[in-house]
């Protein structure tokens, strides 16, 4: 019998993904200006959004809401098919700041889940006090 539910570590890796996106956008910031540099994204693996669904479910209630999605395993893949600026750069500075704030918004929800499933044990702990 596990001390703690699966919950804890749907939680970890979905907090490893949000920081690996960050450092990927903070990356593609960065280099708005290199000449040929093509952006980067963190993708998600099919079989973990399976795995998620299963064990936190999550409804999304409008088609406008971020969907609740994670993955322990993921991939950073490079954008080479387009070209924005004439130097042959790719990054899409209005795109890369949605990505960020899109990120934050997660990121956050995972850390309020987070200090709920710790309240909770500390609530069992001091015996629901």
């Amino acid at each position: 019998m596990s001390l703690f539910s699966t919950t804890f570590q749907t939680i970890k890796n979905g907090i490893s993904y949000a920081s690996q996106k960050q450092q990927t956008i903070a990356q593609n910031i960065a280099n708005v200006d290199t000449p040929n540099y093509k952006s980067k994204t963190v993708s998600r693996t099919s079989e973990f959004r399976d795995l998620l669904h299963n064990e936190l479910e999550a409804y999304q209630t409008d088609s406008k809401h971020i969907p609740f999605s994670d993955s322990s395993q993921r991939a950073i893949t490079q954008q080479g098919n387009t070209s924005y600026q004439a130097n042959g750069n790719n990054v899409d500075m209005d795109k890369e700041m949605a990505d960020m704030a899109e990120n934050q918004i997660y990121y956050e929800a995972l850390v309020d889940r987070l200090n709920g499933k710790f309240n909770s044990l500390q609530t069992v702990i001091r015996g629901g006090k």
